[in-house]
């Protein structure tokens, strides 16, 4: 079993047993997380450094932040730890090319929950795990998986750049697209999924139903999506019943339940009981929430919608979503692709019709 899990050492291991000094390559929110790690592993930090654009006698945490040219410049050999998401090519590119001089490691911290993914925590769910290897539909999709698994353990990018899949391989070779498609988008953002659907589809589509909780979010979908009766938005959190949720007001994309600072309250809504008919193409996107928003729209996935959901938010959402939409509906087929994205994130499961 997990034949496909190659690497056994935990990146936090290595870090705690390396002779090398280690540094942090990032602030922020990130870098924050990994410290925390780092003070439960007892990993020594042996500074900060970031982008030579954002030096400017910058200090966090008590250290003073770096240039990797002047860290370079006093040190021969060293561990750069990456705190911050690569999500554009050139960034990317920059990262991969500090990688060929030094080791580089991107420790997969979940967005939402606290577990981290280990080797100890696929072997606690090793008969999960599997499951989900032995039901995908081609074996881009389990080298995809494998691929992903071993970067979250090891935090080597290596894995990422092996399996990125290009977004335009999404809508019309996994996702095929009718003329009368019923499209929900559950965490809807600014509307950059939403314009992407209607793209691939030219236009002809039967309705959009676009769900965003954030505020601030919701005036950028309002703004950059077309006024039309095809197009239904909602300021809501997309969930398994009715209520009320306080969520950051002030943060992006990444709008959490109970975060820091200001909240708001949002109402949260049911797909299933915000939209009567049967949507035929479901997106999840909701920041952690995923398994409240599918079992909210149980009875669109049992009517064969055909989805496209995160699985890179919480730890378990691995291998839990997956079973999750495959109990509900057990006649769909699953794929997983990797998209340009450093760590993890941009891992999606797309689910459709056999």
């Amino acid at each position: 079993m997990l034949d496909f899990i190659t690497e056994k050492t935990d990146c936090w291991d290595y870090l705690k047993s390396t002779d090398l000094p280690v540094f942090i390559y990032g602030m922020g929110d990130g870098a924050l997380k990994i410290m925390s790690v780092f003070e439960l592993y007892g990993i020594p930090l042996a500074g900060f450094f970031a982008s030579d654009e954002f030096v400017r006698g910058h200090t966090f945490q008590g250290h003073l932040v770096h240039t990797l040219s002047q860290i370079e410049a006093l040190i021969d050999d060293f561990v750069i730890v990456l705190a911050f998401a690569a999500g554009y090519q050139s960034l990317y590119d920059r990262i991969n090319e500090i990688a060929k001089r030094h080791i580089l490691l991107a420790p997969d911290v979940p967005v939402a929950g606290e577990t981290l993914f280990t080797y100890k925590y696929c072997q606690k769910n090793a008969e999960k795990i599997q499951s989900v290897y032995d039901m995908l539909a081609d074996e881009k999709s389990r080298q995809t998986y494998a691929d992903v698994i071993n970067f979250k353990i090891s935090g080597k990018i290596e894995y990422l750049n092996r399996c990125t899949s290009p977004k335009e391989e999404i809508y019309g070779r996994i996702i095929h697209l009718g003329e009368n498609e019923i499209f929900a988008d559950l965490g809807a953002y600014n509307g950059d999924t939403a314009a992407e659907f209607m793209s691939a589809c030219n236009s002809n589509f039967c309705h959009l139903y676009a769900f965003e909780p954030n505020p601030k979010n919701f005036r950028k979908l309002t703004k950059n999506l077309p006024e039309s009766d095809k197009i239904t938005l909602f300021n809501a959190a997309a969930g398994r019943e009715s209520g009320i949720v306080k969520i950051s007001a002030n943060e992006g994309r990444m709008s959490r339940a109970g975060g820091s600072g200001k909240t708001v309250e949002i109402p949260i809504v049911p797909l299933d009981e915000a939209v009567p008919e049967s949507v035929t193409v479901l997106k999840l996107d909701v920041e952690g929430g995923e398994r409240e928003a599918i079992m909210g729209a149980r009875r669109h996935i049992e009517n064969g919608a055909k989805i496209l959901c995160s699985l890179y938010h919480r730890s378990e959402d691995m291998f839990d979503l997956p079973l999750l939409i495959k109990s509900i509906n057990p006649e769909l087929k699953f794929y997983i692709r990797h998209q340009l994205y450093i760590p993890a994130w941009e891992t999606n499961l797309y689910a459709v019709r056999e």
